[in-house]
């Protein structure tokens, strides 16, 4: 069983000034009174306490004469104490919490004896487990690409309703009307209707990590391959030598790996550039002509493998019309040669001899030698065919990679010569020229004898395919159905107690557009389209209370708390500020919620807890009886006592 209020206590800003709101749990408790009496802070301070990270509690006397707030939660055999102080000046919210394991029954502790120690994340943790959440589990957020943590926040949507959403035709849900709550809101309701499996929520968690881990590895492959020398980096530097006259230009013939490294390290020994006449040979101009050489020969090994490719392909449309004329002249078997009649046949039927069809069973049968002749011919011409093509095209590849290395070099050597352009003294390019040479002998080193990133690309890919196979046999859909669809069926039981607006219809409590709709004959009619705001007021009782019922019977992690704001608002006049009397019509419709507000605490038998805040005080016992504070201001009585408000504070 998860938690509900014993108590709201306020410490003023005074030595020894405490004031305790009690509460019964398990049945319903309304707090009564004029306008600007406190009633509604009772909502914001039972917010600010379960650890928002903004203060909901609204300017007034309460924030003028209240410097700490508390609630006393409580479960069987368990009761927890929390508290927090009103913000400093000019912060806009407390980010420590006072938070308590006491008895139960315990009154609230003095405010010397409280102790703000817990962060507000941490308090957050702890009245998430003492809420009974699996803080272990992580749902997907809807819109976004992170997953969600539920926490006692989020089992909030369905506790509270404030005075402008308790019979808001817009929005269903607390704070639905805050920027990107609806997402959460519609990425958490699977958790708390019991319709998230652990394992598949485990499954979801180690999907996003091994996506995680694909992400990282891939930033390390693309990070080893930048830190290690391009290929056509080391023949640069070697023309550059050269040039620099650091290395003798008979060598840049080398082409192996190993020796243009061995050449490379010469001009580290060197103490300047040798002596002999300038070389006047341009080396951009060779390397553009090698390029034209690799990319006539590219041209040529283009057009012989799509020659080769078009004889494959005749060769493979030959072969289908051959097989098909041949398999219409295999009948010619049935046909029995006489060997002493050099043109006989004998019928397949009758044995006799056919005579008159000699002649065309012979040409038709040197026909069918002759494509059995050239489709055997093309049988062996087609796999030579394709492995000249396979070789073809590993030349045409090695082309392209010398043609790659041919552009690192032609860029390497242009930008070694405008670098070098700027450095009128030879000892001075030289130099250049040997730094450069000693950073690319230094990065290969470290290559060579630093751990190399093992590429497991594929492994993690099989894993995580792995993962979304699994995911995707994922019944949360079917299960979220099934459990809406038996909330539904209450959510209309209570509508017709109302005798709410298309409440005869089908109605759903639709998760995507967080409102419920009416399925009639002329098409869906959604919360804000149903009539007057005695219409929205009982559509958001019915739905919560129905939801109330699944959360107890179910045994799910939200409050057994249900705290409505005013709901008599929707029967009074805008103006309203005190005692009016009700016409005996929205006496009646006022009535019948909290009939339906009975219904359900009996069925629950204390699992749920209602708190309501109110201007009506109806005389009927479904009302009267249950009047837990009067706050009149002809009776000074407030959430705020009199006392604390002095001209000093004022």
């Amino acid at each position: 069983m998860t938690f509900q209020i014993r108590a709201v206590t306020i410490y003023g800003k005074q030595p020894s000034q405490v004031h305790t709101v009690p509460f019964k749990p398990g049945g319903l408790n309304i707090v009564t009174g004029d306008s600007r009496r406190g009633k509604s802070a009772l909502l914001t301070i039972i917010d600010y306490c379960l650890a928002s990270s903004e203060y909901p509690v609204k300017s007034g006397k309460v924030r003028d004469y209240v410097g700490t707030y508390a609630i006393t939660l409580v479960k069987p055999g368990q009761q927890l104490f929390v508290a927090r102080r009103a913000p400093e000046a000019k912060k806009s919210v407390s980010t420590v919490m006072c938070v308590l394991s006491q008895a139960p029954g315990s009154p609230p502790p003095p405010l010397d004896d409280l102790r703000f120690v817990t962060p507000r994340e941490v308090a957050k943790d702890i009245l998430s487990d003492f809420c009974g959440i699996d803080r272990n589990i992580r749902v997907p957020a809807v819109g976004r690409a992170t997953l969600i943590a539920p926490s006692v926040r989020h089992a909030l949507f369905f506790c509270f309703q404030a005075q402008n959403e308790v019979a808001n035709e817009d929005v269903l849900f607390h704070s639905q009307g805050k920027e990107w709550r609806p997402n959460t809101i519609r990425g958490v309701i699977p958790y708390f209707l019991g319709a998230t499996d652990r394992e598949q929520a485990l499954l979801r968690s180690r999907l996003r990590l091994a996506r995680k881990d694909l992400s990282d590895h891939e930033a390390k492959l693309a990070a080893a391959r930048v830190l290690a020398p391009a290929a056509g980096q080391a023949q640069a530097l070697l023309t550059e030598a050269i040039e620099a006259r650091l290395v003798r230009p008979d060598t840049s013939r080398e082409t192996t790996a190993e020796g243009v490294l061995r050449l490379l390290r010469q001009p580290l020994l060197q103490r300047g550039p040798q002596a002999g006449p300038d070389s006047t040979d341009d080396p951009i101009s060779d390397l553009r002509n090698r390029r034209t050489g690799l990319r006539s020969h590219a041209n040529r090994a283009r057009a012989r493998i799509a020659d080769l490719k078009t004889t494959l392909a005749e060769n493979g449309d030959f072969t289908d019309q051959a097989n098909e004329q041949r398999a219409r002249l295999a009948t010619l078997g049935l046909l029995k040669r006489d060997p002493t009649y050099p043109y006989g046949a004998h019928c397949p039927v009758c044995a006799g001899p056919v005579t008159p069809a000699h002649v065309t069973a012979a040409a038709l049968a040197m026909e069918l030698e002759h494509l059995q002749s050239d489709l055997h011919a093309i049988g062996r011409d087609t796999p030579a065919i394709e492995r000249m093509i396979s070789e073809e095209e590993g030349q045409l590849q090695e082309i392209r990679s010398r043609l790659a290395r041919n552009q690192e070099e032609i860029n390497e050597v242009t930008a070694a010569f405008r670098a070098l352009d700027h450095e009128p003294d030879d000892a001075r390019r030289a130099a250049i020229v040997q730094g450069r040479i000693s950073l690319y002998l230094d990065t290969a080193a470290q290559l060579a004898i630093g751990p190399r990133v093992e590429d497991r690309t594929e492994e993690l890919r099989i894993r995580i395919a792995e993962l979304e196979t699994l995911l995707s046999e994922d019944t949360q859909g079917d299960r979220l159905t099934s459990f809406l669809s038996l909330i539904n069926q209450e959510i209309r039981s209570k509508a017709q107690e109302l005798e709410l607006e298309h409440s005869s219809s089908m109605l759903r409590l639709d998760v995507n557009r967080l409102t419920v709709v009416a399925d009639t004959p002329d098409g869906a009619i959604p919360l804000k389209d149903m009539g007057s705001g005695d219409n929205h007021l009982g559509y958001h009782v019915a739905t919560l209370l129905s939801l109330h019922e699944w959360f107890a019977e179910n045994g799910n992690p939200v409050p057994g708390v249900l705290i409505l704001d005013q709901p008599s608002q929707v029967y009074f006049p805008p103006d309203h500020v005190g005692e009016e009397v009700l016409e005996s019509d929205d006496r009646i419709l006022l009535l019948n919620i909290f009939k339906a507000i009975h219904r359900t605490l009996r069925r629950l038998d204390g699992r749920l807890q209602v708190i309501v805040m109110e201007h009506a005080d109806l005389e009927d016992p479904a009302f009267s009886d249950h009047v837990e504070h009067r706050w009149r201001r002809r009776d000074g009585q407030a959430l705020v006592p009199a006392a604390w408000i002095t001209s000093e504070a004022d």
